[in-house]
C-alpha cells in the first residue's frame, strides 16, 4: 500500500460536541495536507469547511442524525437536503436501529432507499451502530443496504464503541463488492487500522488521521 492509497481511504473526522471554528480550520489543513478523501463534520460546521476546501479535492462529509439516528424520516431527509444545499459531498447517516430490532425491515428499507435518492449521486454511508447489534441484525441491515445502493454500510458512530475486524469482516462478507465498508469508532493507530483493513474495511473514520499516517510513514519509509 501506498501512502496516497492509505490517505484516500482516510475520512479525517471532527465530530466534537464542543468543537469550534479553529478544530474545523486545524481539520481541514490536516486533511489537505494529507490529502485525506474527506473531512467528517457535524452539519453547522459545514459552511466554514467547504469555504476551506473550496480549491481542494478534499471532500465535506455530513455526518447525520448523530448520534442516536432516532428520527422521523421527513427530518432525516431534510438534514440530508440541507447539508447538500450547504456543500457536502458525502453523507454519513445513523440508521433508525429501532426499525431493525423491531423487525419493521419494510421501514428501514424505506429509510435506505429515501436516503440513496435524496443524494441523489452522492456517497452515501449508513451507520449500524453494531454494537448494538447481533450478528443477524447486522447482515440484514447490510443486504438491505446492499439491495437499495447505498455506497457504504459503516460501523459505528464512534461515540457508543467502536469497529471490530469481526464485524467489519461479517460487514464484508454480506455486501461483498457491491458496497464499501467503512470502519470507525476507536481507531487511533496504523496497527488497529491496518488489521481492519485486512478484514475487508476500504475506508476508515478517524479523529487520528494524522498520526496513523505518521505511523504508517514510518513503518514504510515511504
Amino acid at each position: 500500500m501506498t501512502k496516497d492509497q492509505l490517505a484516500q481511504m482516510i475520512d479525517h473526522t471532527y465530530l466534537r460536541m464542543d468543537g469550534n471554528d479553529d478544530g474545523v480550520l486545524r481539520a481541514c489543513y490536516e486533511a489537505m495536507y494529507y490529502n485525506f478523501t474527506s473531512v467528517a463534520l457535524l452539519p453547522t460546521m459545514i459552511p466554514l469547511a467547504v469555504k476551506i476546501l473550496e480549491e481542494s479535492p478534499v471532500k465535506v462529509d455530513a455526518a447525520l442524525s448523530f448520534f442516536r439516528g432516532r428520527y422521523p424520516l421527513e427530518l432525516k431527509m431534510f438534514e440530508v437536503e440541507d447539508s447538500i444545499k450547504m456543500g457536502a459531498e458525502e453523507l454519513d447517516i445513523v440508521i433508525s436501529v429501532n426499525l431493525l430490532k423491531e423487525k419493521k425491515y419494510d421501514l428501514l428499507e424505506k429509510e435506505f432507499s429515501e436516503f440513496v435518492r435524496v443524494a441523489n449521486g452522492l456517497t452515501t454511508k449508513v451507520i449500524l451502530e453494531t454494537c448494538l447489534l447481533t450478528d443477524d441484525e447486522k447482515i440484514t441491515a447490510c443486504k438491505i443496504a446492499r439491495d437499495t445502493g447505498v455506497s457504504f454500510v459503516k460501523t459505528s458512530t464512534g461515540f457508543k464503541s467502536g469497529a471490530t475486524v469481526h464485524d467489519v469482516a461479517l460487514m464484508r462478507k454480506t455486501v461483498g463488492d457491491v458496497c464499501g465498508v467503512k470502519a470507525s469508532g476507536g481507531i487511533r493507530n496504523w496497527k488497529q487500522a491496518k488489521v481492519l483493513i485486512d478484514a475487508g474495511a476500504n475506508r476508515l473514520g478517524v479523529s487520528a488521521g494524522v498520526s496513523i499516517m505518521k505511523e504508517f510513514l514510518k513503518e514504510t519509509g515511504q
